[in-house]
């Protein structure tokens, strides 16, 4: 009897390490019920503003996204994680490290338009990824928009509208230039907050105040909300991703390599939210270029970052184990260009660039065997314009690489 009164007492009576136990389960649930209660709330709130951004699709090529007040109070109940329940904030617990400190600084622009709640959102979900993102292929690249809207709808329509099945890692430079830098940045973000794990966007040399404040988001902010919304898209460019490595072999950047850079591990330790220094390994990587007439490292004719040869790409994919470079930043006439023997190519995926430019777009689709394609934009051909004194890089061939024209 004294046996059993025991064992009656201990299963009745729960001790500290039942307790404990009982804390990680009741924490799992609570995570598991807060993925699904946040991946809900996203999609009843994004949804709406991705159907009227994508209904302009059958209108004139430049209609404007008229997006309207009533969607800012809606988006505004999941602003940021400060203003959501504790279950849904348990998410990023340990992820995003300091980033709780500076929810005071995060304002309630409830007086702006609906994307200052894609922002804000998407401000959160980009300081819970790493500097450095690993991504699984398949997966398809998309290099510069520039504010191309229509041009990045037409990317959509032909290779698919990102969902959990349709994956796509963007290189940067989604404003500027282009007349339409807020229809493009809010589709990105509505779609990077509904498809967290799919969609994957990279920092270029436009997404910085000192760089967008010049050549067009600033303006096009002003003219059509406020210069406050300007410096909010700002706060979020600078919680971007800086680089990624795609299936461990293939490594994706804006603008290129660095002499700072000895391991990937330096990218990786990039402390984010963080400004576009003068220079140094984050200036590099958003803009540096690759030049064919050179061995080593060279002056670059932007004025910011270098110029480096094929020398130095192919001891850099030797030293991390890497077959391949993967960039933007510069406007390649067939949309996609060849350097240093197959060893990187350039995508860039705004055709007829700024309306001056005869230049082609492209995607670079990657299949789960790391074999490459390339989806082509045609360029329409009224005139052209080049830029001569800009030295193309070598065109090339990849093995199993197919081209497609869209």
């Amino acid at each position: 009897m004294s046996g059993i009164e025991s064992s009656q007492d201990i299963t009745t009576t729960p001790t500290d390490e039942d307790d404990d136990a009982m804390s990680v389960v009741s924490e799992e649930q609570s995570e598991e019920q807060a993925e699904k209660l946040k991946a809900l709330n996203a999609a009843e709130t994004v949804d709406p503003i991705i159907e009227k951004l994508l209904a302009v699709r059958s209108q004139k090529p430049g209609s404007i996204v008229d997006l309207a007040e009533h969607e800012i109070r809606m988006l505004c109940t999941m602003v940021a994680l400060s203003h959501l329940p504790t279950p849904d904030r348990s998410l990023f617990a340990g992820r995003v490290g300091p980033c709780f400190a500076r929810q005071n600084r995060i304002k309630w622009y409830a007086a702006q338009t609906s994307v200052c709640c894609f922002d804000t959102q998407a401000k959160e979900i980009f300081l819970a990824e790493p500097s450095l993102l690993k991504v699984p292929a398949p997966n398809k690249i998309v290099g510069d928009i520039h504010g191309q809207y229509y041009d990045l709808l037409r990317i959509f329509e032909y290779c698919g509208f990102p969902d959990e099945n349709t994956p796509y890692l963007f290189m940067g430079d989604y404003v500027d230039r282009g007349k339409q830098g807020l229809e493009s940045i809010c589709l990105l973000l509505a779609y990077k907050i509904k498809h967290p794990n799919t969609l994957h966007m990279l920092r270029g040399n436009h997404e910085s105040a000192n760089i967008n404040r010049m050549y067009g988001l600033f303006e096009e902010c002003k003219r059509r909300y406020s210069v406050t919304l300007w410096k909010l898209f700002n706060e979020v460019f600078d919680c971007l991703p800086i680089a990624a490595v795609l299936g461990d072999a293939i490594f994706c950047v804006h603008g290129g390599l660095s002499p700072e850079m000895k391991s990937l591990d330096q990218i990786a330790e990039i402390q984010r939210p963080t400004s576009v220094p003068e220079k140094g390994l984050l200036t590099d990587c958003l803009w540096a270029d690759p030049c064919a007439d050179l061995n080593g490292w060279g002056e670059s004719d932007r004025g910011t970052s270098y110029t480096f040869g094929p020398d130095i790409v192919e001891k850099f994919l030797d030293r991390e184990g890497l077959d391949l470079v993967v960039r933007a930043h510069q406007v390649v006439e067939p949309g996609y260009e060849f350097f240093a023997g197959r060893q990187l190519v350039t995508v860039f995926s705004a055709p007829n660039y700024c309306g001056q430019f005869d230049n082609a777009g492209a995607v670079m689709e990657v299949d789960a065997q790391l074999n490459c394609s390339f989806q082509i934009l045609k360029p329409n051909t009224k005139k052209q314009k080049w830029d001569a004194a800009r030295p193309p890089t070598p065109q090339g061939t990849l093995r199993d690489t197919r081209q497609n024209e869209i």
